[in-house]
């Protein structure tokens, strides 16, 4: 099924990431974590929809997206960026393999942390963030999403690393097994990835080195 909806509002994040508030569809639903096919419905955009997640709560009475603009393909995310507030979307049926099973571990790597925000959210409205861990990768500190949220829902268990600046707060290093059997003790346990799929497959490989049984590892597949 195809939902139409309109864009609100959008601002920036970060340098190169948005927010967008959008109307909520009639009968539209979705489990944190799942994402939906977004697309600009106009002549130009309306065949080229894109996989985004909501990353607002699933009973919110609208819905947002956090999205980054890639400039350099001049593709959707450019052109969603540049939408003035009215513009026409429409959403697809959600869809997606990453869903919360248990206490664990999230994992993400820049713009891969999108589908965590809204399970993080609902575990925070739960009083259930007391026995989760993030460890989010970026290249500095000015890309990091949402981080003064993370920070105080999760605090001390809210791990930042930036892989090309060395600033005091952030790991600078990569998210590896050398970092993950540094910082982690227990590897019987859930862990949460999303990344590009050099990241995903990068740390799905260390972590069954290091233990961590194949059905607890929850990533998009």
């Amino acid at each position: 099924m195809t939902y139409t909806t309109t864009l609100l509002m959008s601002e920036f994040v970060t340098h190169d990431v948005k927010r967008f508030i959008v109307e909520k569809p009639d009968g539209f639903t979705f489990t944190p974590g799942q994402g939906v096919e977004l697309a600009i419905d106009n002549s130009r955009w309306r065949d080229q929809g894109r996989p985004f997640t909501p990353t607002s709560l699933a009973d919110d009475r609208v819905l947002e997206f956090i999205i980054k603009r890639y400039p350099e393909h001049q593709g959707v995310t450019q052109a969603l960026h540049e939408l003035p507030p009215g513009a026409t979307l429409t959403l697809s049926d959600p869809f997606g393999t990453i869903e919360y099973k248990g206490p664990g571990v999230f994992i993400a790597g820049g713009a891969g942390i999108t589908p965590f925000i809204a399970i993080l959210r609902d575990l925070s409205r739960q009083k259930k963030l007391k026995h989760q861990t993030l460890m989010f990768s970026n290249k500095t500190p000015a890309d990091v999403i949402n981080e003064k949220e993370f920070r105080y829902t999760l605090a001390e268990r809210c791990l930042l690393t930036c892989t090309q600046a060395n600033v005091p707060g952030y790991d600078n290093q990569r998210i590896d097994r050398t970092f993950l059997e540094k910082k982690l003790t227990d590897f019987d346990q859930h862990f949460y990835i999303c990344g590009p799929d050099p990241f995903t497959k990068a740390i799905t490989d260390a972590l069954a080195s290091l233990g961590a049984k194949s059905d607890a590892l929850v990533f998009e597949q």
